[in-house]
């Protein structure tokens, strides 16, 4: 039996987290919703460089399409193949900096399409691939429609968005009014020594 411990997390990134898991449909349980989260992080950092933070990630933006640092660019001419490489933000090839469409124009005696002409291979590529290609691939992605999952029945999670949602929407109660202090001040002939000498019983007074 695996073993568990106890995490705190934000108020609000837990109703976002609820809501989403509503939208979505699929398992409503918040703990494997939370390890699957958890386990899909260590896996992307498990393909990052040692030590490259992806807030910090440098590369060369050629257009849309962007080629983080270690990418690898190859152009074919007269019977051999050109390389460039990414190194931080610039492409250098034989020790100089240059853009795409100067790689490509560099052995060809003719004017090129880089976009044609030029393969990339990034650091989690296994080949190479026209970037022209790449960048069309980047444009359908980006222009794919947006399929909302249709909502999941009532179920406990649904419960807990509502109840949570619910109390921290709702107005504070209203103070209640403290109590009336007791009016202790006598009445009229109340200490008469009349009123002190006589008492009757309701009964009696009743049914005179």
């Amino acid at each position: 039996m695996k073993s568990t411990v106890s995490l705190q997390i934000d108020t609000d990134t837990l109703l976002r987290l609820i809501s989403q898991l509503k939208l979505r449909g699929g398992t409503q349980d918040l703990s494997e919703v939370v390890t699957s989260a958890i386990e899909l992080w260590l896996r992307e950092q498990s393909k990052l460089a040692a030590g490259n933070d992806p807030a910090s990630v440098r590369g060369y933006q050629w257009k849309t399409l962007f080629l983080p640092d270690g990418t690898e660019l190859r152009s074919w001419s007269y019977g051999e193949y050109n390389y460039a490489r990414v190194v931080g933000d610039e492409i250098i090839h034989k020790g100089r900096s240059v853009s795409p469409n100067q790689f490509a124009q560099a052995f060809a005696r003719s004017f090129r399409n880089a976009w044609m002409d030029l393969y990339i291979k990034r650091p989690e590529d296994k080949q190479f691939k026209n970037a022209g290609r790449l960048r069309q691939e980047l444009a359908e992605q980006a222009a794919r429609p947006v399929v909302a999952m249709p909502a999941a029945p009532d179920t406990p999670i649904t419960a807990l968005l509502a109840a949570l949602q619910q109390k921290l929407q709702a107005p504070p109660p209203p103070a209640e009014p403290p109590p009336r202090p007791r009016d202790t001040t006598p009445g009229e002939g109340w200490t008469s020594p009349e009123r002190r000498k006589f008492r009757f019983r309701l009964e009696d007074v009743a049914f005179e």
